[in-house]
């Protein structure tokens, strides 16, 4: 049977057209080698039958990946990794803060602010020079979720009632106020249909092209934890729970790890991993 008559089935339970270019691409923006791309591509196309999911295709290659560089096998699963962050998300607006303010925005998380009509508690406000933002993250632990139109019909609502307030403060009368909706998955045709017209800025996984949230971690070097191999799923919780969300976070306090009763051997290794991830350097 040839590749392209072969259909997958992805997390949303869509059938689409197994595209060899497509995991080329998300192999090549992991940093890995072009030897080791073509292995895994001739080794993924040994093992497809129609009806294969993405999972599953993402499983072999990854394996594959680890095997040959942890670095690399780590940007790989980076959608993954920030599904890890757990089902309450706070990780998550934290891992956007930072990112924000890698970007020279001041941010604040989890605030209560007070709109005309009531208060509203805020998951990220940033702010710099004439730009005050309202930003709303919308996280989910599983793929295959998508933001529908509801989420920034939504927020949209909520910002109104912020804004008019914001208004009223001394010096933002000139200022930009836009309302955010940031997920780690996709939006729906709908929900970017209604965001771009009523003026909000929608940020997801693949959303604006160029722009994308993924673009926006690989071009700052902003990986979480949860992307290590090296550790495992408690000892990712245990960061997590201490709230060290960014490799970063770890290569400034790698004390951390041995407070989670992690061998001295094992910190070398996670912290050799981390190291390349930090520094944002090529496998």
């Amino acid at each position: 049977m040839k590749n392209k008559e072969i259909n997958i089935t992805k997390a949303s339970g869509e059938i689409a057209l197994f595209s060899p270019e497509k995991l080329r691409h998300s192999l090549e923006r992991s940093g890995a080698g072009e030897d080791t791309i073509n292995e895994i591509i001739r080794e993924v196309e040994q093992n497809l039958y129609n009806g294969i999911t993405t999972k599953q295709i993402y499983k072999v290659a990854f394996g594959l990946l680890k095997k040959e560089s942890r670095h690399s096998a780590a940007k790989y699963r980076l959608k993954n990794a920030i599904m890890e962050f757990g089902p309450s998300g706070f990780p998550f607006e934290k891992f956007i803060a930072a990112i924000l303010k890698y970007q020279g925005y001041s941010v604040s998380v989890g605030e209560i602010v007070k709109g005309h009509c009531v208060n509203h508690e805020i998951d990220v406000i940033a702010e710099k020079e004439n730009h005050h933002f309202m930003i709303e993250c919308k996280f989910h632990n599983l793929p295959g979720k998508n933001c529908d139109v509801k989420i920034p019909l939504y927020i949209q609502a909520r910002f109104k009632d912020v804004e008019h307030q914001w208004k009223n403060l001394p010096g933002h009368a000139t200022k930009l106020h836009q309302g955010w909706v940031v997920t780690n998955t996709k939006f729906s045709g709908d929900a970017i249909q209604y965001g771009l017209c009523a003026g909000l800025n929608l940020l997801g996984w693949d959303f604006p092209k160029g722009n994308s949230l993924r673009e926006q971690i690989d071009a700052s070097g902003l990986y979480p934890v949860t992307c290590l191999t090296t550790l495992t799923h408690g000892e990712k919780q245990f960061l997590l729970d201490k709230r060290l969300v960014l490799c970063r976070d770890l290569c400034e306090q790698p004390g951390m790890l041995s407070v989670a009763g992690i061998s001295r051997q094992r910190v070398t290794e996670i912290m050799n991993e981390a190291s390349v991830l930090c520094k944002g350097e090529k496998p």
